[in-house]
C-alpha cells in the first residue's frame, strides 16, 4: 500500500442509483489502497443503490452532493458506468456542471463503460481520445472525441488527463491508471 494520494479526496459522481457497483467499488478501493480518500457525491443525499448489471447490488451512503460540492474539494473525479447511472447524471444540470468544473480546472478524470455519457452532456470530449462501452461509440464522435477500442485510454490532449476504460474487464488497467492520473 502506498501513500501516494495521502490527503488527496477523489470524487466519485453517481446517480441515487443505477451504477455498475464493481465499477464504483474497485476504483474506491484503489484510490483507498494508494492513501486517498474517496468521497460519494449524488445529486441527491442518503444512499445509493448500486447494480450488478440489472440486479440490485449493495447500497452505499452519500457523502455530498452536487448542490453543497465543487471541484475545489477534490483532487480528482472518477465516473462509474451503468447504462441507468450516467442517463440520470446528464439530465442533471448540476451533476453536469459538477463534471464539468473538473475539467474547467484542469483536474484528472477517469471514466468508465457508459459514464462518457455525462461528458458528452457537458461538452468536454471534442477533441478527446478515449474509449467506453461500445455502443456509445457514436456519441463519442458526433460530440467531436476520437473512439478507440482500447483497455484503457489515457488522453493528455485537452485542458486535464483524461483516463476511459470500456468495461469491468478493464477495471485492473483502469484504476491503475487513474491512481497514476490523481498523483499528479
Amino acid at each position: 500500500m502506498s501513500n501516494d494520494l495521502q490527503g488527496t479526496s477523489i470524487a466519485f459522481l453517481c446517480a441515487p442509483e443505477g451504477t455498475e457497483q464493481v465499477e464504483l467499488t474497485e476504483p474506491w478501493t484503489a484510490v483507498e489502497q494508494a492513501g486517498g480518500n474517496p468521497r460519494l457525491v449524488s445529486t441527491q443525499s442518503g444512499r445509493l443503490q448500486a447494480f450488478n448489471h440489472l440486479d440490485k447490488g449493495d447500497t452505499f451512503p452519500v457523502d455530498t452532493t452536487v448542490n453543497v460540492s465543487d471541484h475545489t474539494e477534490f483532487g480528482g473525479l472518477v465516473l462509474p458506468g451503468g447504462v441507468a447511472n450516467p442517463d440520470f447524471l446528464r439530465t442533471d444540470p448540476a451533476a453536469v456542471a459538477f463534471a464539468k468544473s473538473f475539467f474547467d480546472a484542469g483536474k484528472p478524470v477517469a471514466v468508465i463503460c457508459h459514464g462518457p455519457w455525462t461528458l458528452v452532456e457537458a461538452g468536454v470530449v471534442r477533441g478527446r481520445t478515449m474509449t467506453s462501452w461500445p455502443s456509445l461509440q457514436t456519441d463519442l464522435r458526433n460530440a467531436g472525441a476520437t473512439w478507440v477500442d482500447e483497455e484503457v485510454q489515457i488522453c493528455e490532449d485537452g485542458p486535464n488527463v483524461l483516463v476511459s476504460s470500456r468495461k469491468p474487464d478493464d477495471l485492473k488497467a483502469f484504476c491503475q491508471a487513474a491512481v497514476e492520473a490523481f498523483k499528479r
